[in-house]
């Protein structure tokens, strides 16, 4: 009996000879993945760990920079007419800096948005009021047929991934269950 071989691409990968070779690797997948989980659970402990300790250092130092910073501002409100010259200008130049008044942005709250948007349409002020159209590709990955032949419309294939699952037991932190 003559055995017929499959030529495959030469691999640089442990490639199993049978289905208990391939359950043995799978298994050792699973194994590696806890240890790696576990890697990165005690990398992001330390991590933590480390943070803590610089904003600790820091926090001393924030709180003073804050206390300044208010001091700096209450002078500056206090002599503000002085400063900007009765208004005409927005900062002072200091020897070390600079101390600048800033108007924020407007802001803009909607209560009760329909009744808004038709109180608009009413007042005929519809350029306030924004139209959006845009393609659903949701609906179009679930109707691909009834987009056939659309030009400008290509409904294709995302792919195939393979998966391996090994069965774990416990969770995955590394400590007993």
């Amino acid at each position: 009996m003559v055995k017929a071989r499959v030529k495959t691409a030469a691999s640089n990968y442990p490639v199993p000879e049978d289905m208990d070779e391939a359950a043995d690797m799978v298994a050792k997948i699973g194994d590696l993945t806890r240890e790696i989980e576990r890697i990165n659970l005690d990398m992001k402990e330390e991590l933590a760990r480390v943070k803590e300790r610089y904003e600790a250092q820091a926090k001393p130092l924030i709180d003073e920079r804050t206390a300044l910073t208010e001091g700096v501002r209450i002078w500056a409100e206090a002599n503000r007419k002085k400063l900007t010259q009765g208004g005409k200008v927005k900062y002072v130049r200091l020897t070390t800096g600079e101390v600048k008044w800033r108007l924020r942005p407007p802001s803009v709250t909607i209560r009760g948005k329909e009744q808004v948007l038709q109180r608009l349409k009413d007042a005929e002020l519809t350029q306030f009021i924004r139209v959006r159209e845009d393609v659903n590709r949701e609906a179009i990955r679930e109707e691909p047929e009834a987009v056939a032949g659309i030009p400008g419309i290509k409904v294709g294939s995302a792919g195939e991934d393979f998966v391996v699952e090994p069965f774990f037991e416990g969770d995955l932190s590394g400590k007993e269950v």
